[in-house]
Order: C-alpha cells, then sequence, then structure tokens
C-alpha cells in the first residue's frame, strides 16, 4: 500500500529543519516526513566545504526564531552553523523523521482525492508517497555544481583549477601561489582563510563589490545575555540586527552617494595609506543592488595590509601553463586558481509538478507571498531575503503554513489554492542584479506588481502580514469534498491565528 503522510517537507537544510520544527509544535499528532537527496543534514552549510566559509548575516537573525544563538561569534563558521542546524534536529527528534538519499522528481496532485502523489527516485529505485500537503524547502542552490565560465586555455594551465562548491578535501595549498577568480562572498571568504599559510593569494575580479567590516563578536548580544539570559537577549538582539540591517538597506537605496561615501570611508581606514581604492574598491553600482559582503574584523583587509593577499581588478584573456594572462597583458603566476564565481540557481529543486493532468509550468505561475503558487493546491515553498537573513523569512514562512493549515483543519477545508490574477502585471520573482540570480531567474515563477503576488523584502512588514494577517484575504480559495468531515483540532490547533504556539506552551 502506499504511504501517506499528512505533511511532506523536500530538504533537510536549515529551512527544512525549522519547517519541520514548526509543524511539530503546532501539531503534535500531524504525521510527516523529510524527504532529503543528500545523506546528510544541512543543506547548503554541509554542502560548501571551502576554507573559511562562514555565514554572510549575524547569527542572530541566520539563527532559528524559537532556538536562540548562543555562542559569543556574531558572524560564525560553516562547521558551527552545521553543527547548530543538526542539533535542533536531534534535540527536536526531527532527525528520525529524515530520510535520506530520497530525491523528489514529480508530486501531481488531484484535486478528486485532495492529495499529492510524490515520486521518489531512491537507491536506483522509484516509490511513491502521497500527502495531504507539498512543503518544498530545498533552497534555490543547485548542489550538482557551481557556475564557472568557459576559460580559453584552462586545459594548458599546469596547476590545479577548483571550484569552491566542489573543494578536495586534500587540496594542499601551503606555500603555494593562489588566484581566486572573484569579488563576492565566497571569494572575500576564502582570500585571508588560505593566506595565512599559502605563499600569496590575489584576489582577481572583473568589477569590485561593496564590503563592510563588522565585528565577530556582538558585544551588546553579550551583554544583555547576561543580563537577561540567552532568549530575551536573543529576540532583543534579533529585533536590532534587523533594524539595522533595513536601515542599511533602506539608506542604500534612498541615498544612494551617502551610503557609497560610509561605506569608502570605512574600506579606505582599513587599506594602507595610498591604496588605490577606486580602482578595487568601488563598484560602478548602487550599494545593495547586488547584495553587500561582510568581513568579520576586516579580515581580507588585514590580509592585503599584512601583504599576504593583493587585489587585481583586470578582465582574463586566457590561462596559460603558469597561470593567468588578463587583458592588459600583465601576467599572473599561479599554482592553484581558484573559480570563486559563482553558483547555479534551480527552481524548487527541478520536481516536475502536475496539477489534475496538466503539467505546471513555473515560469507561467505566479508566486502568492512568494511562498505559494498560483492554481497549485496545498503547497507552499521557501525562499529567503536577498537583503537581510534567509532564516528570517523561512521562520516566517513556516509560521504561516501552521496558520494556514489549522485555518483549514478548524473551517474543514481539505484545499486551499491561490487564485490567479490575469489582470497583475508580471516581474521577476528575485529584483536582485546578482549574476546567479540574473543567468537563472527565467526557470523561477514570476512575481505581480501588487500585493499578495510580490515576494516581500521587509521582515517588520512581513511580520505583520505572514503572522498577523488574515489567512482568508479573497485570494486563497478554500474547498472542501462534499460530505467531508472537518477535522477535529486539537489543543494545539485552537491556539487564535494571531498568537505564537512556541509562546503559548511556554
Amino acid at each position: 500500500m502506499t504511504e501517506h503522510l499528512d505533511v511532506l517537507i523536500v530538504g533537510a537544510g536549515l529551512s527544512g529543519i525549522g519547517a519541520a520544527h514548526h509543524l511539530q509544535s503546532a501539531f503534535p499528532e500531524r504525521t510527516y516526513a523529510i524527504l532529503e537527496a543528500r545523506e546528510e543534514i544541512g543543506g547548503t552549510w554541509d554542502l560548501f566545504r571551502y576554507p573559511g566559509v562562514r555565514s554572510d548575516s549575524d547569527m542572530a537573525t541566520l539563527g532559528y526564531r524559537f532556538r536562540p544563538w548562543t555562542a559569543a561569534e556574531a558572524i560564525a563558521d560553516g562547521p558551527s552553523i552545521l553543527r547548530y542546524i543538526r542539533d535542533t534536529a536531534v534535540d527536536a527528534g526531527i532527525d528520525r523523521r529524515i530520510r535520506f538519499g530520497h530525491r523528489v522528481i514529480r508530486a501531481s496532485w488531484s484535486s478528486a482525492d485532495a492529495h499529492w502523489t510524490v515520486q521518489v527516485s531512491h537507491d536506483g529505485a522509484t516509490s511513491t508517497l502521497t500527502c495531504h500537503f507539498l512543503y518544498v524547502c530545498s533552497g534555490y542552490y543547485h548542489y550538482d555544481q557551481g557556475y564557472s565560465p568557459d576559460f580559453a586555455g584552462a586545459e594548458e594551465f599546469g596547476g590545479q583549477i577548483v571550484h569552491p562548491q566542489q573543494w578536495p578535501a586534500d587540496l594542499d595549498y601551503a606555500g603555494k601561489r593562489v588566484v581566486v577568480i572573484g569579488s563576492g562572498a565566497t571569494a572575500v571568504t576564502i582570500v585571508p582563510a588560505i593566506a595565512q599559510t599559502a605563499a600569496h593569494v590575489t584576489m582577481l575580479q572583473r568589477s569590485p563589490t561593496y564590503i563592510l567590516s563588522a565585528p565577530t563578536e556582538d558585544v551588546v548580544a553579550t551583554k544583555l545575555r547576561a543580563l537577561l539570559g540567552a532568549r530575551r537577549a536573543y529576540a532583543i538582539t534579533r529585533w536590532k540586527n534587523v533594524a539595522i540591517s533595513t536601515l542599511i538597506y533602506q539608506l542604500s537605496q534612498r541615498k544612494p552617494e551617502m551610503m557609497r561615501k560610509f561605506i569608502r570611508t570605512q574600506t579606505v581606514g582599513q587599506l594602507p595609506e595610498g591604496y588605490d581604492v577606486d580602482t578595487h574598491f568601488k563598484p560602478d553600482y548602487g550599494p545593495w543592488d547586488q547584495r553587500l559582503c561582510l568581513v568579520p574584523d576586516g579580515d581580507l583587509f588585514g590580509s592585503i595590509r599584512a601583504g599576504d593577499a593583493s587585489v587585481v581588478t583586470d578582465r582574463i584573456d586566457r590561462f596559460t601553463p603558469n597561470g593567468l594572462r588578463l587583458e592588459s597583458g600583465a601576467e599572473l603566476a599561479a599554482d592553484i586558481v581558484v573559480t570563486a564565481t559563482g553558483l547555479r540557481l534551480l527552481a524548487l529543486g527541478a520536481i516536475e509538478l502536475v496539477v489534475d493532468g496538466h503539467a505546471v509550468a513555473l515560469p507561467e505561475t505566479m508566486s502568492y507571498k512568494g511562498m505559494m503558487l498560483g492554481g497549485v493546491p496545498n503547497f507552499a515553498f521557501t525562499i529567503g531575503y536577498t537583503n537581510a537573513s534567509w532564516t528570517l523569512k523561512a521562520d516566517l514562512v513556516g509560521e504561516f503554513v501552521c496558520r494556514l493549515l489549522r485555518h483549514m483543519d478548524t473551517k474543514g477545508y481539505d484545499q486551499c489554492t491561490p487564485r490567479p490574477d490575469p489582470s497583475i502585471n508580471r516581474a521577476p520573482l528575485l529584483d536582485f542584479q546578482a549574476g546567479y540570480v540574473l543567468r537563472a531567474i527565467e526557470q523561477f515563477p514570476k512575481a505581480g506588481s501588487r500585493a499578495p503576488w510580490r515576494l516581500g523584502m521587509n521582515y517588520a512588514q512581513d511580520v505583520v502580514t505572514l503572522r498577523h494577517g488574515r489567512i482568508e484575504d479573497g485570494v486563497l480559495r478554500f474547498t472542501a469534498r462534499p460530505g467531508a468531515p472537518a477535522t477535529q483540532p486539537s489543543v494545539a490547533d485552537l491556539v487564535p491565528d494571531d498568537r505564537d504556539p512556541e509562546q503559548v506552551r511556554a
């Protein structure tokens, strides 16, 4: 017999573990499972193993709302974040609900049966599950490989070429000349990490990126923990950091010249006197048109001051046997070249969606509140913020899904579908100019020109709409099969829509 579950979660990374925690806290009796294509918990934080891998958001916001981050480091390294995710899963018993090596291939919705039939690949065989609600938490990175341009002459290079997403565990860069191609978050993380032991590291960039230095330890958070305890201090620190990041983003959008000057002044103060800041650290786009890079305690600038690292702004002509020739005619000698040239995106884990026998073409759908699809019943997905921590949005999506399921139980509904509005103008789902987004955005659902069809990028506004807004907003269409009995709500289900079950239990 085909196994049936109330909820099926796809992905056991940061989003999936958080979704499971929200679900089982709100509905202890509900059946669910997590299908994870890889063999480990952690998603991105297990996949990336390059030196120095760390968060580019503070941990008060990258951490879960329900589980305070208590370590002193506000900007944490990858292994610490991975341990935090795994501890969250183990402590809540979520790890026992994960089925590793299970890749979802296809999901087909039947309105007649009010459930999804999900085809899964595992150990070379295909199996089938059914579920009432499908919740995709697979993120949007393509895990098989990152993005690397076709470089002329790469086959002639006598050294080693490495992409950060496939970092070899045995790569020895001690005493080696290393060129890191790129200027984004991955590059500015790798350069100072390997500069400690490499002979020299050169960050080769086509154009500069905005880089801000942030303290590794949040002194305010540390003092608040001592005064108020971990949970209260975490809540205050979370909102403090949300306010700061929102202010920086809004100023970047509304007063870009002021923010350019602020970032440049900070950068000049951390580099050697007379350094050519305008060539290497003055982007030709506005602040936050692409994501700002954070460097903890200015470690990248420290490596440059020490002479262990340097920055070259130029374009690659071709690889040579000994390194790289640039369009300017300059030559860069290298033993190892790291292509930190970006990521590839993958929409909804490449799952084929079918509704009542009709294939769903994702680029033709419109995203409801950035987490459901118009015309697709009982389905949700998680995409985090591009201008703030991913988890801030992931937590809100998890809370909204629980509110939605509770509402359906209480009213006796078995289907919920965002009703598309053909009069709304369509726009890219992510209004973001980063290369990895622009290369793949046409594969994703569209956003609309007005709410609730926009992907919100303001946490405070989303708290109001997702945590406290009306469920029946005139856009969500609810239906029940004729004669279907209403589900009897549990004690947890009776928590009013604008209450947090975690707080009620506390």
